[in-house]
């Protein structure tokens, strides 16, 4: 294989034809950047929703269908239909969602649904000038200190793949650990956010308590809103870090794509360790990725990272210690700092597309 150097030396003129291309691939990225704000808008204003009520519709009747102004509807429509986002009927002007469509734009528990990512994106571009700053200063951003949309983006992503998997697939694949909730136990769900993940499972187990932890205020004041709506009473939340939650002998400790947000993931270790039963069993979900950069490389390796730069790093520079595993950590650096918190037996116990799930023990 060539060396990096022996690779530039080969390329020292300007081909255009290789210009052309890349050009052509950010006028594509370009298109996909702008057409963030334009899904958000879709979703705010209930435009996807009554294109999968209408089926093939005009901008007219779509105009009537949501009182909104057929003008800029029609703009709205033709630029979602070049982005491949709706079908359309371009002699006829009629426009519609296939069921692929739907499942991500117009269905907001599917597992599929993809709306909060753009959220989330939305918010990287209002945080760009203080994660600018981080760049020249090396400090952090607190998770407090960006953009709200970020915080419901977050939760929106992540929650409709819980509904699918948590209580289905995940919990069922650690070990003894399904009959234990059914039975009653006593869980911590730490950095719990919206606690999506939390009224899951406290709706799944009755016989069970759950106690949801986060540092975010807004976040736990959101979560204790959600498990209202769900009428659900053996759940609570509090403001805490992983480092400080109270309680002890708890038989589940479950995180949820957060230990690689933390400052001290190896303090957030011990101290769970040091919370859990001597039987108890730590759940820890987080994204997908192999264990170096080339197997990374790829669609969802670009996501990760680049969320990872604007959110993930500056959040773990902010906190004590500052790690910054990242959110393309992979399982032999997690596997590592799980260990160093005094766990002794460790496996990955299913797995996604974009999750892995993995179980350790005392």
């Amino acid at each position: 294989m060539n060396s990096t150097l022996e690779i530039q030396e080969q390329r020292t003129e300007l081909r255009m034809d290789l210009l052309e291309a890349f050009a052509g691939k950010m006028m594509n990225e370009l298109g996909a950047a702008v057409s963030g704000a334009l899904v958000i808008l879709g979703d705010r204003l209930g435009i996807y929703e009554a294109l999968a009520k209408t089926g093939p519709v005009s901008s007219i009747g779509l105009a009537q269908a949501t009182g909104l102004d057929e003008r800029y509807l029609r703009e709205w429509l033709a630029a979602q239909a070049a982005s491949g986002y709706i079908e359309c009927n371009p002699g006829e002007g009629f426009f519609w969602l296939n069921p692929e469509q739907a499942a991500v734009f117009a269905m907001p528990d599917h597992p599929a649904t993809m709306i909060g990512g753009f959220y989330t994106m939305a918010s990287a571009y209002h945080d760009e000038p203080k994660v600018e700053e981080a760049f020249k200063t090396g400090k952090g951003i607190s998770w407090a200190d960006h953009h709200n949309c970020l915080f419901c983006g977050v939760d929106r992503f992540f929650r409709a793949g819980y509904a699918a998997n948590l209580v289905s697939s995940w919990i069922p694949s650690l070990d003894g650990v399904e009959a234990k909730l059914k039975a009653g136990a006593k869980v911590a769900d730490v950095g719990c956010g919206h606690g999506s993940s939390t009224v899951l499972m406290a709706k799944a187990f009755p016989n069970s308590f759950f106690t949801g932890f986060d540092i975010h205020e807004e976040s736990i004041k959101a979560a204790r809103g959600h498990a209202e709506d769900a009428g659900v009473s053996n759940v609570r939340f509090e403001v805490a870090t992983a480092k400080d939650f109270p309680g002890h002998d708890y038989d589940l400790v479950t995180v949820f794509d957060a230990l690689h947000d933390m400052g001290d993931p190896v303090g957030a270790s011990i101290h769970i360790r040091q919370a859990l039963h001597k039987n108890g069993t730590w759940m820890i979900v987080e994204p997908m990725a192999g264990d170096s950069l080339a197997e990374n490389l790829n669609p969802l390796g670009r996501l990760y990272y680049s969320v990872s730069t604007m959110v993930c790093t500056p959040g773990s520079k902010s906190q004590e210690v500052g790690l910054a595993l990242g959110a393309q950590a992979g399982e032999k650096r997690l596997r590592a700092v799980i260990q160093e918190g005094g766990f002794t037996r460790f496996r990955r116990s299913t797995q996604t597309m974009v999750n892995m799930v993995l179980e350790a023990h005392p």
